[in-house]
């Protein structure tokens, strides 16, 4: 689960588009004919499969071609966009739409002839295939550059410390490339005017000078240095990053919290998960009154009171799943009244304190699953039913030990998108109210005690995607208006409970599945005949 926050990202896409609306390939000035030849001996190093770059015409206006950007007064080449959008298709698209997705990147080689490009300010190449090439030091030499992007686009070995020229660079992004390594990283201290600054899965492990380097940049908003191979921490200094708000710092091998990060005060993310970090969460954090994404998942904390929550009055979002956290989940919490993303998963919490839900009133992703949680799940759906309401969007308590009935409340929860109750010992009735959850995109109650038959109610879930209430004890006859408008269901799983259905002959589902389970289900004698609506259902 990851939080909204004030990244650099939206405000250079905002500035990108502010370019491209005043500098666009439409103007009446022609593009500079040596900066459309240089493009032109760039385009034929380069492997193009897909030919996305089959505007490029000699003879053509260049500031008319794919991925090109001109100043429309003087004509000069000022941004090349030739990234790809780093989504590819669905995971269940087709094998082709994959092959012409990886197809559409871009290999080869860069052709120094960018060097011509004397006034571009913009150059992503970002997620294309350069066959484990090296960045070429050329790049340094283009000192116009404000935003660079060579992310995910399969080069290795050494960063060229000739990058480090780039004075009047913004926003450097040379993560997710395999093989990557810095020895060294005073090259980034040129970098005077950097407020972004990427090189997750870069090889750190050499560059002990990371930490000192990078706080010498004034202007640096982010620093993103997950899965870097950072180990402890660097000999002590006292750092001064003086405009840091965002600090990544996930998936690397550091032992202990760094303590020189509670002196960051104006921090407003940090993302520590999955370093294997042991011990009590430090008392450090509770200074940082402007932090509104914490994320300590996946580390090895133990046993801690979580008081020092108490003091984070302005915090939004706070991730601490896999943590190792054992005990009683602290009230301390319930001071949190801004606190909009709370992530507890993957620990040993057993009970959470009720009264510590009613005051949060801004909540809006709660994830609690995974734990040994043995509440009544009744007294955590009316005490959170108290203040969030109308701002409660995602509720995940699937893997615990909750028991008792779910309450009449649930259905008061206007914006619940999300609801996974499964895997506990939850029993009775679901209740008729479900219906009201007019957002509901997924409820999962599987694998518990539910019993009495499925609400008709259910069948007013419009927004409804996933549906699974399989094994459990669930009994009765479902009929045709079970799922009356549920035109959205894609999964739909219900096996192992006593259910009857026997619809009228002529009924059509008004869903086309992608998955059913039925198993156990009274469906016969003969072969149910609107399962054949169903052409691309797995079943």
């Amino acid at each position: 689960m990851k939080a909204v926050t004030i990244s650099l990202f939206v405000f250079f896409l905002v500035i990108a588009a502010t370019v491209i609306s005043f500098c666009d390939g439409n103007s009446n000035v022609l593009c500079i004919e040596s900066e459309g030849q240089a493009l032109l001996n760039f385009k034929q190093d380069l492997i193009d499969q897909s030919n996305r770059l089959s505007s490029w015409v000699e003879g053509e206006d260049c500031c008319e071609w794919v991925g090109v950007f001109c100043n429309n007064l003087t004509g000069h080449v000022k941004e090349l966009h030739l990234g790809l959008l780093t989504k590819g298709p669905d995971a269940d698209e087709p094998v082709a739409e994959w092959g012409a997705y990886l197809r559409s990147k871009l290999g080869g080689k860069i052709n120094p002839s960018l060097i011509e490009l004397k006034h571009i300010s913009f150059l992503d190449l970002s997620n294309n295939d350069f066959g484990s090439l090296t960045i070429p030091e050329f790049i340094g030499s283009m000192k116009s550059l404000t935003y660079l992007n060579l992310s995910l686009a399969n080069f290795q070995g050494q960063i060229p410390h000739s990058i480090g020229n780039l004075s009047k660079l913004l926003y450097l992004d040379l993560g997710h490339n395999p093989l990557f390594e810095a020895k060294a990283l005073q090259w980034v201290s040129g970098l005077s005017s950097l407020q972004y600054l990427d090189l997750s899965e870069v090889d750190l492990r050499k560059a002990t000078d990371w930490l000192q380097s990078t706080q010498k940049l004034p202007s640096l908003v982010e620093l993103h240095l997950s899965r870097c191979s950072l180990n402890n921490d660097p000999s002590p200094i006292s750092v001064n990053y003086t405009s840091l708000a965002v600090l990544d710092l996930s998936r690397n091998t550091l032992s202990s919290v760094p303590t020189w990060i509670f002196s960051l005060v104006s921090l407003v993310s940090i993302d520590l998960s999955s370093n294997g970090v042991e011990g009590v969460i430090p008392n450090g954090f509770q200074n940082m009154s402007s932090l509104k994404f914490l994320d300590l998942s996946r580390n090895a904390f133990s046993s801690s009171t979580l008081s020092w929550l108490s003091n984070l009055n302005r915090l939004q979002f706070l991730g601490l799943s896999s943590a190792g956290l054992q005990g009683n989940f602290s009230s301390a919490i319930g001071n949190l009244s801004s606190l909009t993303h709370l992530d507890v998963s993957h620990n040993q919490l057993e009970i959470i304190e009720p009264k510590c839900l009613e005051s949060l009133c801004t909540i809006r992703e709660m994830d609690l699953s995974y734990n040994g949680i043995d509440n009544e799940v009744s007294e955590i759906i009316e005490s959170l039913s108290r203040c969030s309401l109308d701002r409660l969007e995602s509720l995940n308590i699937a893997s615990n030990k909750l028991s008792g009935h779910l309450p009449d409340q649930l259905g008061q929860f206007k914006n619940l998108a999300y609801l996974s109750l499964s895997r506990n010992s939850i029993s009775g009735p679901i209740p008729f109210s479900i219906g009201k959850l007019s957002s509901l995109k997924v409820l999962d109650v599987s694998y518990n005690r539910m019993n009495a038959t499925l609400p008709q109610s259910l069948g007013q879930l419009g927004n409804l995607e996933d549906l699974d209430v399989s094994y459990n004890v669930l009994e009765g006859n479902i009929s045709e208006m079970h799922f009356s408008n549920l035109t959205r269901l894609k999964f739909f799983w219900a096996s192992n409970n006593v259910l009857t259905f026997k619809p009228n002959p002529s009924w059509i589902p008004p869903f086309h599945c992608k998955s059913i389970g039925l198993g156990n289900w009274h469906l016969g004698p003969q072969f149910p005949q609107w399962l054949q609506f169903q052409r691309t259902c797995l079943f």
